[in-house]
């Protein structure tokens, strides 16, 4: 696993893991990244700085317990992003690809007001949100540990 602290086009900074550089540079080519903060799809990797333990054993037990201390934050994170998206999925209805369009029906009260998911492009996000379309973009999880 490797961590990447990311930057979207409004400057946010946040952190996400991948198996390998090469799932960073899939994943950013298919624009399946997107900002935790805003939902932006632009995303680049932001300036780190290197994380070298110093000479020492104590500083290896120090480096070791951050990084155990990381993964814990990582899998409590992880854990609340599965719970928030099981009451998505049992709650709502999912609409694809029409997103877009069914929030502006819900919005301009064409249909019944309801919960809905899907995907909708960086786009159609700003568009929605331009006239004043209440959205939320969420990090989606993969349903199964494949």
């Amino acid at each position: 696993m490797i961590k990447y602290n990311l930057k979207c086009d409004s400057s946010h900074i946040f952190e996400a893991w991948f198996k390998n550089s090469a799932a960073y540079d899939t994943q950013k080519e298919r624009s399946v990244i997107s900002c935790a903060i805003c939902g932006s799809s632009t995303v680049d990797k932001a300036p780190m700085a290197p994380s070298l333990p110093k000479k020492g054993n104590s500083d290896t037990a120090i480096a070791k317990k951050n990084q155990e201390a990381e993964a814990k934050q990582v899998a409590i994170a992880m854990t609340a992003l599965k719970e928030i998206q099981k009451t998505v999925e049992e709650n709502c209805d999912y609409v694809g690809n029409q997103f877009a369009e069914e929030a502006r029906k819900i919005h301009y009260g064409e249909t019944d007001i309801r919960g809905i998911y899907g995907e909708a492009t960086e786009e159609e996000r700003t568009e929605l949100s331009d006239e004043g379309v209440e959205i939320a973009a969420l990090p989606w999880l993969p349903t199964s540990d494949a």
